[in-house]
């Protein structure tokens, strides 16, 4: 169950007053759910600070993509253990701090294994993820996820309610047909190819501008080569993000009608209570949850390497949207 960093930082603040804090967490959250603030709360803790950013202390070793791929790369996971293996430098706790921990390259990620099973004395390490699903599994299992949840809800973008638009529409048929649920797969589809035309059309505008003010220095092909692969990965990554964002809204669809069965009146899309109530009345809880584990196998298959991303699309929305 996702938590508010508030009630996140209280079971944290008791498992190390009790000892019993462990040395690896996974906090996981939407943009905005305060991930980095929880993990700076922490970190006062335990370095017992009162005052300042704690973030700052020299004893924590953060981590970030920073090289052109825009990914955690093995050199910047080696540098990391090479500093949590000196001493402290106050004689206390130390940190490994990994944002955006599911950019790990999968080199990265399998070299981070040792330490994360085994840190060095003092050290505790949280890895921070907005995508937790593109994670090694192996890197997951090594970690307690913390699940933060927002506490103001964000303005859904504009391809979510153009989503909704469809869940609405595909609503009303009480017993869709095959050609219902792949008309739902196209509007799905074709709100991806927008965001990504989209995202593509301004990473490109944003690298032909520092081609234009670049090209003229003594060095700049080969810097101009690093940048393109730079913008390359960004397009990639915000792709996936808005990937699930959209995924996102399918799958708190039929959660909020789960929720309507068991008369829970906290909702994920409450301007959607009409529309998830009658779905809720139409289904029994078993195939809500079928409907709901079609979704997250989607979700799974979605980061696996090598799948095809419209046949896994198709096999879902028929298993979640077909009676």
């Amino acid at each position: 169950m996702a938590l508010t960093t508030d009630a996140a930082f209280q079971l944290l603040a008791t498992a190390h007053a009790q000892n019993r804090l462990a040395h690896a967490y996974l906090i996981t959250g939407p943009v905005g759910s305060g991930k980095l603030a929880l993990a700076a709360r922490l970190a006062a803790v335990l370095f017992g600070q009162a005052a300042g950013d704690p973030l700052a202390h020299p004893d924590v070793h953060r981590v970030e993509p920073e090289s052109k791929s825009r990914r955690i790369v093995i050199e910047q996971i080696r540098d990391l253990e090479h500093e949590l293996h000196m001493r402290s430098l106050h004689g206390g706790k130390k940190i490994g701090l990994l944002l955006d921990a599911d950019r790990l390259q999968p080199q990265a990620a399998n070299a981070f294994l040792k330490t994360l099973e085994e840190p060095p004395p003092g050290t505790h390490l949280l890895l921070l993820s907005a995508q937790p699903e593109q994670i090694l599994e192996t890197i997951l299992s090594r970690c307690l996820e913390v699940p933060l949840r927002l506490v103001e809800k964000r303005a859904l973008s504009s391809a979510q309610l153009a989503l909704l638009d469809a869940l609405r529409a595909h609503a009303r048929h009480e017993r869709p047909q095959i050609p219902h649920i792949f008309g739902l797969v196209r509007d799905f589809q074709n709100l991806l190819a927008e965001a990504k035309d989209a995202i593509r059309d301004e990473t490109e505008a944003a690298f032909k501008t520092e081609e234009k003010h670049y090209k003229q220095t003594s060095e700049a092909g080969h810097w101009l080569d690093d940048r393109e692969d730079y913008y390359k990965a960004l397009t990639e990554a915000r792709y996936l993000g808005t990937r699930s964002d959209l995924l996102a809204i399918l799958e708190q669809w039929w959660a909020d009608a789960l929720r309507q069965q068991q008369g829970s009146p906290e909702l994920d899309l409450p301007e959607c209570a009409a529309d998830t109530a009658a779905l809720a009345a139409r289904h029994t809880p078993a195939q809500l949850l079928r409907k709901t584990a079609a979704l997250e196998q989607l979700r799974e298959n979605f980061n696996r390497t090598g799948v095809q991303e419209a046949l896994a699309t198709e096999c879902a929305f028929i298993a979640a949207f077909s009676v």
